[in-house]
């Protein structure tokens, strides 16, 4: 049996008190809604529906994808309404699991055991037992423990808010039932609202077997209606990825001081201090220190390298054993090999820097390629924009160049060549040659310092 996945996503959030639809808030710097469908095509779904309403322009703007077809809900008239929308564009052969879009931290594997239990004759909902379900629609069961209903709060009777199991919203059902239980719900309630939760009594009465599953824990399920529950989720999303990285070898010196904002793998023995930020995909090989206050995002750290405090890595590669920061920013298109050393105040950008070079301070390298063991001075500046078109530089291997040189591209610097301090270098160097580009000192003996009048 195929399945299609329904998201719900059609609400305005209006307690968010933004312009912005509800499930585009981020969670870890992605929407609610984009957790949610990355969480369904695990499930390799034949087709994702995702019902929008307010923003549904926004909404679809930045999730359009091949595997995704929208529904418009013109009118938020209930969760049963909602999927009355995408109903016509499911199949019946297919089994029909329901999401939400403003629940974003739900996994693929409680869901894999959720529709574990569906047949043609079983549909299956995922509840969660709660110290405090208020809030909460409640599982009402019979004596022998099966489900027969769901009542929402606001219409449960004082003995019925007593149960503590309460109902996510989540269920699993099969598609060919699907379409005559939406077309059988009414508004008869204290919402006015079509609720999907209707749809378990319907299915006890047609003889349906409702079995249920529960999520690893509660977080899993909960949504966001404000932004203090927004916080709240983004920490439970950050206390699972920590524990993750934890288990997978690293060190983190602060759990509740480490923010994961993509895909984030780590080697044996990786050491993390507090308050880094992984954004994008990071690869963090063996060894690999990053010091406090770091931002890394979309870069591999080959094995022992060292990032030190402060410093930023924004889509670049480094080999074994660097020395990065503090106070370092390696821009994209950043290739650093093995020992390469890049040292406080440093900025690079598409800089490729051979093995044990070392550019130690207050330096600009862009546009740039670095032979091996090299020296760049203090205050150099690669000059690659002329305000129109980028040229590159060229350092041959064991190069030294000189403190407060400004290199003019395109140059070339040859093997073994020295650039003296202060030098502005605007003509290739040949190998082994000395370059002095400065004016020539003058000292005035009469020169008078002057005075405030």
């Amino acid at each position: 049996m195929t399945l299609e996945v329904i998201i719900l996503a059609a609400g305005q959030g209006t307690r968010m008190r933004s312009a912005l639809p509800k499930v585009l808030h981020p969670v870890a710097g992605k929407a609610m809604l984009g957790h949610v469908i990355d969480a369904a095509r695990e499930l390799k779904p034949s087709k994702i529906h995702v019902v929008i309403g307010h923003g549904a322009e926004l909404v679809r703007e930045r999730h359009a994808a091949p595997d995704i077809n929208f529904a418009v809900q013109a009118e938020q008239l209930g969760t049963g309404h909602a999927v009355a929308q995408a109903q016509p564009e499911v199949g019946e052969g297919s089994t029909v699991l329901v999401l939400y879009g403003d629940v974003p931290l739900i996994q693929a594997s409680t869901l894999q055991r959720l529709l574990a239990q569906v047949t043609p004759e079983q549909i299956a909902l995922l509840t969660v037992n709660l110290a405090d379900p208020t809030g909460y629609g409640r599982i009402v069961r019979g004596a022998d423990g099966a489900v027969q209903a769901i009542v929402e709060q606001k219409d449960a009777s004082e003995a019925q808010k007593q149960i503590r199991e309460g109902n996510t919203g989540i269920l699993a059902v099969p598609g060919a039932r699907l379409g005559d239980w939406l077309g059988r719900l009414s508004n008869s309630n204290a919402q006015g609202e079509y609720y999907l939760t209707d749809v378990i009594a319907m299915a006890v009465s047609d003889g349906l077997r409702v079995a249920t599953e529960q999520p690893s824990g509660e977080s899993e399920v909960l949504g966001a209606n404000d932004r203090v529950q927004l916080a709240q989720l983004e920490r439970f999303y950050q206390a699972r990825q920590v524990e993750a990285l934890m288990r997978a070898g690293a060190t983190v010196l602060d759990p509740a001081r480490l923010d994961v904002r993509g895909n984030v793998s780590v080697g044996k023995d990786v050491l993390l201090d507090v308050n880094v930020i992984l954004e994008g995909n990071v690869e963090l090989a063996d060894g690999v220190q990053v010091g406090a206050h770091c931002v890394l995002k979309d870069c591999r750290i080959g094995a022992g390298t060292v990032i030190k405090p402060f410093s930023h890595i924004d889509g670049a590669e480094l080999a074994a054993d660097c020395d990065i920061g503090p106070y370092a920013r390696l821009r994209p298109g950043t290739a650093l090999a093995d020992g390469v050393k890049v040292g406080n105040f440093v900025e690079t950008k598409k800089a490729k820097i051979a093995a044990g070079s070392k550019v130690n301070h207050l330096s600009y390298i862009g546009d740039a390629e670095v032979g091996t063991n090299c020296n760049i001075g203090a205050g150099t500046i690669t000059c690659n924009y002329d305000g129109v078109n980028k040229f590159k530089t060229v350092l041959g291997d064991d190069v030294f160049i000189g403190s407060n040189n400004s290199l003019v591209a395109p140059v070339t610097i040859g093997n073994g060549a020295t650039t003296g301090a202060g030098s502005t270098v605007t003509q290739d160097v040949p190998d082994g040659a000395l370059a002095v580009g400065r004016a020539k000192q003058r000292t005035i003996d009469t020169w008078k310092r002057p005075v405030k009048q």
